[in-house]
């Protein structure tokens, strides 16, 4: 009599544990914010400075651009006398001449090669914009997805310590006569698989970390801490105006504006190069007196146009603005499109894994954390074998599994749809 009480006590003692252990325990640690996580991307990540730097670069350009080119200074001798070179006082023709001449592009071209410089460099600032948006998705992405792994592993280990206790019970209850040597071979196997998913998680964790740290621009192996579970909250807008905040607010598509409107600078820039550019000189003659002559001095002023004949070229300059207009108007829209695909889907997306969420916490999860507690009853009172128990514990831990991950995913999500229309959200 006293042996057939024995796995009764051990029940006892295995599903008080259980059950006063919450479902979302885990161990106390300092945990990640995320806002400074981000602040730390922004001001470290080299990438993004290089792209900050190719902003600064095409900027400078735009001084160069309209600059005039350097004036031309000449220092010459003219008629000079081969049989005396540096006699000048033997001919009244042979001159000392000092000169300056300035090329002036035709009126317009300036102002044009500074508008078109300026919009690439308008352009670049936009994509630094947009790799903002880029690395803050990308933080958020590795943060939530570090989140689901801690998580994971916590319901992991809870369940390897549930099922060693499985293995203890199933072995009493066979060494008894109570049950059969299955019993523990199927929760050891339950286990195993257990301890072959916590290694996987843990690589997986180390990977992530390893990838967060490179975000931010510090070692791979800096330690990263807990995550506080988020606050998860419905998207208060409709997708025409998340298409409204993405045509204000997403900078890539300000800076295929900005491309557009280089390209048709460079059409304006282009035709201008039909009209010749000017060149004005002045040069000023000194002679000393010679063969009677008191050696007046003198002096030279001229302009010269280059002449525009090279219509060719010149057709092939317009032919390449126009296309470099077509392109970013295309891409221009190719965006949009995606924009307006993108915005459908993240919000189905993002109400599905809402809905699932609240399904699993309100609905799923009790659900299975009673049918778990009545075939713990009904095993107690030999109703049911040791695989229903079994079985009952294994959904719950991927109901468990199944809902954390949707809360991650819908964080995810919410960054996706955040960097699609280039403005926080909540």
């Amino acid at each position: 009599m006293k042996c057939r009480f024995i796995p009764v006590f051990l029940l006892s003692a295995l599903f008080g544990l259980l059950y006063a252990t919450p479902l979302l325990a885990e161990d106390v640690a300092p945990a990640e914010d995320l806002p400074t996580l981000i602040v730390t991307a922004l001001a470290n990540n080299p990438e993004l400075k290089a792209s900050e730097a190719r902003w600064q670069m095409f900027t400078n350009r735009i001084r160069q651009a309209t600059a005039l080119d350097d004036p031309m200074l000449m220092l010459k001798v003219q008629n000079g006398l081969v049989r005396a070179p540096l006699d000048f006082r033997r001919d009244s023709m042979t001159q000392k001449v000092i000169g300056i001449s300035q090329q002036l592009p035709f009126w317009g071209k300036r102002g044009l090669k500074g508008e078109v410089a300026e919009k690439e460099a308008e352009s670049y600032r936009w994509a630094l914009a947009e790799r903002k948006l880029e690395l803050e998705r990308m933080v958020k992405e590795a943060y939530y997805q570090l989140y689901f792994t801690d998580k994971a592993l916590g319901i992991v280990d809870k369940n390897i310590d549930i099922l060693g206790n499985f293995i203890a019970l199933a072995e009493t209850r066979y060494s008894v006569g109570q049950g059969v040597q299955q019993d523990v071979f199927k929760a050891q196997v339950e286990r195993s698989k257990m301890l072959d998913m916590r290694i996987s998680l843990e690589q997986q964790r180390k990977s992530l970390q390893a990838n967060l740290n490179t975000l931010l621009y510090r070692p791979a192996d800096t330690p990263v801490g807990t995550i506080a579970d988020p606050e998860i909250k419905p998207i208060s807008v409709t997708a025409e105006e998340l298409r409204a905040i993405a045509d204000e607010n997403r900078p890539l598509l300000k800076g295929y504006q900005a491309l557009i409107e280089k390209g048709k600078a460079g059409q304006r820039l282009a035709r201008r190069e039909y009209y010749p550019d000017v060149n004005v000189a002045f040069e000023y003659m000194q002679r000393d007196p010679a063969m009677g002559s008191e050696g007046d001095d003198m002096y030279s002023l001229g302009v010269t146009f280059n002449l525009p004949l090279q219509t060719g070229r010149r057709q092939a300059m317009v032919a390449e603005s126009s296309s470099e207009v077509t392109m970013a108007t295309a891409e221009f829209n190719n965006l949009k499109n995606g924009i307006n695909y993108g915005v459908s889907d993240l919000q189905a997306q993002l109400e599905r894994r809402r809905k699932l969420i609240e399904l699993y916490r309100t609905g799923i999860i009790p659900q299975a954390e009673q049918s778990l507690e009545s075939a713990t009853i009904s095993y107690r009172v030999n109703k049911v074998d040791f695989l229903t128990l079994l079985d009952s514990r294994v959904t719950l831990f991927n109901y468990e599994r199944e809902y954390y991950d949707s809360v991650a995913d819908y964080q995810m999500k919410l960054a996706q749809l955040e960097a699609l229309v280039g403005k926080q959200l909540q």
